[in-house]
């Protein structure tokens, strides 16, 4: 770096001398106590031509630029008006020294000559070197030519206010530390162009861009702010040919409308005429803030034939008396010296109007007066001026005067100018116009930058060339309910799903994605948000718990009832034939299997849970152990008795009725407090059964609780032998053919509450569980017990002693023939 900065200044040293000369009086400069350097780009090399050795350049011989000689006047004028304010810089007079650099190559001569104290440019941290007398630069315009020339100002930290340079890399204060702008910086810019396509909901564009650092930085930005959005980049090119038609071809291949270009005027005049020659129709062009307000393309034939031209661009301030001031200026007529060319000095622009130069592009005027009136106050601050009078025995040092420049603090045409940390300005609207019909740019909305970047569109105020929105897109926009499937490198390219049962889409977050709903919630097909599911369990209150439990009661009662009738009729032949002590265990045990129906129903809990299975399962495991045992004695009473008295002695000597009801009863109380103790019922949500409902239950471990029905499908099996063993006893007193028929309906009861599971999940599963329940326990009660009592009441003829051996007798003579 700092030989490639001594060769540049021994580059000037030899330059310098030769370009010296007797310079008159001229618009280019102007003496004074402090001087403001001043680079505009008059005139521009469009075309250069490369060469072999440094050359300097005469930028008179080159294209002029109406719209850059404007704004050198408007610094002139703003000078002549600091020098005229009894304010502002009070018995101090601020000159300049103006040049025109029309190349970032060959314009180094007043450069230098900025640079140079008498004539000399002085090597860096050289012992008492002397300050030059210019103490800030007003300048350059492209960020290319200030990428080229900043440097050298940096070196000294001598203020370098661009008027026009955006591009970002200039706010990097370690690389340039003394350089501020007035205009916002391509990455503001750029976010102010993304949010316009953004509202008029434009995703499928072009992105042209110069050849220089301007351009460059421009895509580079445009391609970070689209990352997260649903804009796609279809195409990109850049400006550094004049051959477009290739462009135009991949534009119209790609099916692209909208259309933006970031590039100085002297890149995008080309593009857009040839966009007319080559018959490009109705597009959207957006243009950067450099061309938008060009006054010259509006005018040209076939113009409203390319579409509709869209600009950002500052929002344009009028600036009192500079109108006045250029005609006072053109009617010096001026005429610089020939001798100055090589200095750059002259504009051979003569000829020029007032009204020519005040009828060209206007953007940037405000930029180039509040960069001139900034520099202006830092001074004013650094010599503590005050009323009528500053302090002239103050040095004025280029840091000194930065320090100043970076708090200013003033208000300028109702703009109150300040910069940020970064140099970069925080004051300025931009307004969002379009060229009509008659070729003016006129305003249909306004962008804020502070505290955020915020845009108000009036798109009642647009004309488009096609009546109404253009849509620049890859693919439709899918229907609601529809997610989109990226289709190649593009997330604009896509197909449409509809998002199926259970999932939604949401357009906002994440469009290309059907994304599940939560566990609580539910979704029809193509739905874009979640419903919460409806949580479903059977009340006390609900018609079908009321006439269950109004059923559970009943049966408690009747099994009261049967008690007292069996307890009053003990001795009775019936009630010994039915099991006599043995018949109140059985029907207490059905009164206690009754409980768990009540717990079948309100909202399930843990204790609800365990009381839903425990009940049942324990005392159901007595009744079918107390029903086979007596289905047992009735084999052992009629048929084995007389063939295996011994097993019938040792059958009543032990009670073996109670032994097995004992130990069945025992080991059923087992196997439930080792299957609950280690994985009790919880209560669980369904979640699975209904898309849009969650039914409360019981989980049970199959596997811990599998040996408690097991046992009772053993006891079942055994009862249903035994009783099946009986079924030929004799017909009026056949207790072996009613346990039977009690367990055929037993089993045909849970065979239909099985299959009834399978083909049912809804909430009223468990109310036929409890059914079941109710079922298994009226089996017994209604086909057992039921006809004994009718027989104990209606048929006391029956219920004696005389009939039941009449019986016993008719049923031995038939055995033994």
């Amino acid at each position: 770096m700092g030989r490639s900065l001594a060769c540049l200044c021994l580059l000037g040293l030899v330059l310098y001398p030769l370009a010296r000369g007797t310079v008159p009086a001229s618009e280019f400069r102007l003496e004074g106590d402090y001087l403001l350097g001043g680079l505009f780009e008059i005139h521009y090399d469009t075309f250069p031509t490369p060469h072999d050795r440094p050359e300097s350049l005469d930028c008179s011989s080159k294209t002029l630029f109406l719209s850059n000689y404007r704004r050198f006047q408007l610094m002139r004028f703003a000078v002549a008006e600091i020098n005229n304010s009894t304010d502002l810089l009070p018995n101090v007079t601020l000159g300049y020294e103006v040049f025109d650099h029309c190349s970032d190559t060959r314009c180094f001569a007043g450069i230098f000559k900025l640079l140079s104290v008498d004539n000399v440019v002085q090597p860096w941290n050289v012992p008492g070197k002397k300050v030059s007398k210019v103490v800030a630069v007003v300048g350059l315009f492209t960020s290319t030519f200030t990428l080229t020339v900043a440097p050298l100002f940096m070196m000294d930290f001598i203020p370098m206010i661009s008027y026009g340079s955006s591009s970002s890399i200039l706010s990097e204060k370690v690389k340039f530390p003394s350089f501020l702008r007035t205009v916002h910086s391509s990455q503001e810019v750029i976010q102010v162009i993304v949010k316009l396509l953004q509202y008029f909901k434009w995703h499928w564009v072009a992105f042209l861009y110069s050849n220089d650092d301007y351009g460059a930085n421009a895509q580079k930005l445009f391609i970070e702010k689209i990352k997260n959005t649903d804009i796609c980049l279809a195409y990109t090119h850049d400006l550094v040919s004049s051959d477009f038609l290739s462009i135009f071809q991949w534009i119209k291949s790609q099916k692209i409308v909208v259309i933006v270009v970031m590039a100085p005027e002297w890149s995008a005049k080309p593009l857009v005429k040839s966009a007319i020659q080559h018959n490009v129709t109705d597009k959207v062009w957006i243009a950067g803030e450099a061309w938008s307000l060009n006054k010259e393309l509006p005018k040209e034939k076939g113009i409203k034939h390319i579409g509709t031209v869209i600009g950002v661009a500052q929002l344009y301030l009028n600036i009192p008396r500079f109108q006045d001031f250029i005609y006072s200026v053109k009617k010096q007529n001026e005429c610089e010296s020939a001798e100055q060319q090589f200095c750059n000095r002259v504009c051979k622009c003569s000829n020029v109007s007032a009204e020519d130069t005040l009828a060209v592009d206007p953007s940037y005027a405000f930029s180039v007066y509040s960069a001139v009136y900034a520099a202006a106050h830092a001074l004013h601050n650094v010599l503590n001026c005050g009323t009528g009078k500053c302090d002239s025995g103050v040095s004025v040092s280029p840091p000194a005067l930065l320090a100043e420049l970076k708090r200013s603090n003033f208000t300028l045409l109702n703009q109150t100018i300040h910069f940020n940390e970064d140099g970069d300005p925080l004051f300025g609207s931009y307004a969002v116009h379009f060229w009509n019909r008659s070729g003016a740019a006129e305003n249909f909305g306004i962008c804020s930058f502070y505290p955020s970047i915020q845009i108000f569109i009036n798109e009642s105020k647009i004309q488009w060339h096609s009546k109404e929105v253009p849509v620049s897109q890859c693919s439709k926009e899918c229907e609601e309910g529809n997610a989109k499937r990226q289709e190649g490198i593009h997330r604009c390219c896509f197909t449409c799903e509809i998002c199926p049962n259970g999932t939604y889409v949401n357009i906002t977050a994440d469009p290309y994605s059907c994304l599940p709903c939560e566990k609580h919630q539910w979704s029809t097909a193509g739905s874009t948000s979640c419903l919460p599911r409806t949580v479903e369990w059977v009340p006390f209150t609900d018609p079908a718990a009321v006439v269950i439990l109004a059923g559970a009661c009943l049966l408690v009662a009747l099994t009261a009832a049967m008690c007292v009738l069996f307890a009053v009729n003990y001795n009775t032949p019936v009630v010994r034939s039915a099991g006599g002590p043995m018949c109140f265990l059985i029907l207490g045990c059905l009164s206690l299997c009754s409980i768990s129906v009540f717990f079948y129903f309100e909202r399930p809990t843990e204790a609800f849970c365990i009381l839903r299975f425990m009940p049942f399962l324990l005392f159901y495991a007595v009744c079918l152990a107390c029903f086979a045992v007596r289905s047992f004695q009735i084999v052992i009473i009629f048929k084995i008795a007389a063939k295996f008295p011994r097993v019938h002695s040792w059958w009543m000597k032990y009670h073996g009725q109670w032994l097995v009801i004992s130990v069945a009863f025992v080991l059923q109380a087992v196997l439930i407090v080792i299957a609950f103790s280690s994985d009790p019922p919880l209560p669980y949500s369904d979640f699975l059964s209904y898309p849009d409902k969650i039914i409360l239950g019981c989980d049970v471990n199959l596997n811990m609780a599998s040996t408690s029905f097991f046992l009772l499908l053993l006891l079942c099996i055994l009862c249903f032998t035994f009783s099946y063993m009986g079924k030929d006893l004799p017909k009026n007193y056949n207790e072996a053919k009613a346990i039977t028929f009690c367990l055929l309906l037993l089993i045909l009861t849970w065979i239909i509450f099985a299959t009834v599971i399978m083909l049912y999940h809804g909430k009223y599963i468990h109310t036929l569980n409890a059914l079941a329940v109710l079922s298994s326990a009226y089996c017994f009660l209604l086909w057992y017990f039921l006809p004994k009592c009718y027989i104990i009441i209606f048929q006391p003829h029956k219920n004696t002693q005389k009939y039941f051996q009449g019986l016993i007798q008719d049923y031995t003579k038939t055995i033994s023939q």
